[in-house]
């Protein structure tokens, strides 16, 4: 593929010695490698057959692409599709939060430009318990895909919104940790999107580099005295990393932290020609696409948090705490119609960021009241904090999961089932919602999540599964 490469590319990767350069250059002409993250909140043990990601516990490479939209585990959020290169941002936080922060209280996170959504989940895994994880994205078509990738991932801790960096900026100081995973010229991805390879210019780079220096110096009001800055990118020049790492640290003030990565895991390099500590993943080196990644610590000494106004939220009613496990780790809020629980601890919180930028999801959303009914939210069925015995449950066999899936109407259910709302399930894990009315059940899936997957193209029995459950 090196033929094809923009020669300038090619110079410039040679630029940073051959070690580095030839080993990238062999790895972009290989294909890329398939690997997922096993959902643990849901009980997943790991990928059978896989073998691990070193930097990732929950991360199994995988020895070819399945059609993952045929496997019902996949909607249920019981795993997630991402690059093993990514999956170091799980280890970075739970690195940084144990190391500045320790276990005393939850923290505040901000996934500052978050789609699809794979950062976002690690945090959540990594963070102490009943830390919030606010992931914000700018586009709105990527902010709908985040939000249901959140909702598939199951934790009621999260917030999931769309503004830009300036309008999250005027948190100011309210984040223990922000992590910036930077638009940038794309060239970790030149293997798998061609698009990468044709758009490629000096001139990307360097618009692309300004843009990065806006996001960090807006988000850099929003990180607390004390708190740590992680930023990313998915390319590989030094423009768009260890140089904007060296703004950080100069214009900004920040303190350069070594994650150790270069030592601890083989094939990570060390930052290139920079005296910060920065870590590069790539392509040749590792099992994975390219990733830039560095973190640094804000001077000073964190105050008393300030919540500002307390929220709307009121205690739980007897609905929801039916809902929920630990009811009492809640607080209730309505709008249009709309139900959803927010954690106590971070629900004022919660009510500043909504002055600040467009909510998309926050807490769990569990039902939308009509009439006299509580119409159960997808969200609830998907959500680790469900209570096992808050809905009747019954199991589908896979056709007619994938039915369900594809938004039909089941027109069996079991004999002796109660009319009303109904958990389907599979594998024994929640898949979503129906309304059962007797002689069929109306299907509650969302329109927007419905699969497109030609009936054709599905296999006539149960893939084999990909997982295996620690109960």
């Amino acid at each position: 593929m090196e033929q094809i490469l923009p020669a300038e590319f090619v110079k410039m990767l040679r630029s940073y010695g051959e070690d580095y350069a030839e080993p990238l250059l062999r790895g972009l002409a290989d294909p890329p490698q398939v690997s997922v993250r096993a959902n643990i909140a849901k009980g997943v043990m790991s990928l059978q057959g896989s073998d691990a990601v070193p930097w990732c516990r929950q991360g199994f490479y995988l020895p070819e692409r399945p059609v993952f939209a045929a496997d019902p585990a996949w909607h249920q959020g019981l795993y997630y599709v991402q690059d093993a290169s990514s999956m170091i941002y799980g280890e970075a936080v739970r690195r940084i939060a144990e190391r500045f922060f320790g276990e005393a209280e939850p923290l505040r996170y901000l996934d500052a430009c978050a789609a699809p959504g794979g950062k976002s989940i690690a945090a959540l895994e990594a963070l102490p318990p009943q830390s919030l994880v606010v992931s914000n994205e700018l586009d709105r078509h990527r902010a709908n895909i985040l939000a249901e990738n959140m909702a598939k991932e199951g934790s009621p801790f999260s917030v999931v919104c769309r503004g830009d960096a300036s309008r999250l900026g005027k948190l100011k100081e309210a984040f223990d940790i922000i992590a910036i995973d930077a638009p940038c010229s794309g060239e970790g991805m030149m293997r798998k999107e061609a698009e990468a390879v044709r758009q490629w210019s000096p001139g990307l780079i360097a618009d692309c580099a300004e843009i990065q220096r806006s996001i960090v110096s807006a988000l850099w009001k929003a990180l607390r005295p004390g708190g740590v800055m992680i930023y990313s990118t998915c390319t590989f020049n030094r423009t768009e990393n260890e140089l904007n790492i060296a703004y950080i640290a100069e214009e900004l003030g920040g303190e350069s932290i070594d994650l150790g990565f270069d030592t601890d895991y083989e094939g990570i390099f060390a930052g290139i020609d920079t005296p910060y500590h920065c870590f590069r993943l790539a392509p040749g080196h590792v099992r994975g696409e390219g990733l830039f990644i560095a973190a640094l610590q804000k001077s000073g000494t964190a105050g008393t948090r300030k919540c500002g106004k307390k929220s709307a939220a009121k205690p739980l009613s007897d609905f929801s705490r039916q809902c929920v496990v630990n009811a009492d780790a809640f607080v209730e809020s309505v709008s249009a119609q709309c139900i959803s629980l927010l954690p106590a601890i971070h629900a004022s919180f919660i009510s500043e960021i909504s002055k600040n930028t467009e909510i998309l999801r926050a807490g769990l959303p569990v039902a939308v009241q009509k009439g006299r009914d509580y119409v159960p939210r997808h969200e609830l069925a998907l959500s680790t904090a469900l209570k096992a015995d808050a809905y009747p449950r019954v199991e589908l066999g896979y056709a007619d999961a994938m039915s369900y899936l594809r938004g039909e109407t089941l027109d069996e259910l079991p004999d002796g089932l109660p009319k009303g709302f109904v958990l389907v399930c599979y594998g024994g894990c929640p898949l979503g919602f129906v309304k059962n009315i007797g002689r069929r059940a109306n299907n509650l899936y969302p329109d927007a999540m419905r699969l497109r997957l030609d009936p054709r193209n599905l296999p006539a029995e149960a893939p084999v599964s990909l997982i295996t459950f620690t109960r």
